[in-house]
């Protein structure tokens, strides 16, 4: 694979990536609402944490996407 097949790949795995971040963080919310609803606030409160911290990995990987020319689809 030569450098322009790599940065190809890359480009389309950040994509894939970034939308598949966004996905379980909105799943993890949800997940998170269903169980502080339940009186499990603390698992509730770890769940939306990680959601929180799946968005911040989404915005890295965008920021990535766009120093290397591409954009989110």
């Amino acid at each position: 694979m030569d450098n322009s097949e790599t940065l190809a790949r890359v480009k389309t795995l950040l994509g894939y990536w970034i939308e598949h971040n966004r996905e379980h963080s909105e799943e993890f919310r949800e997940w998170a609402d269903r169980l502080k609803g339940l009186g499990e606030g603390a698992a509730g409160g770890d769940l939306a944490q990680a959601a929180q911290e799946m968005e911040e990995a989404g915005r890295l990987l965008s920021r990535a996407l766009e120093s290397l020319g591409g954009r989110e689809a």
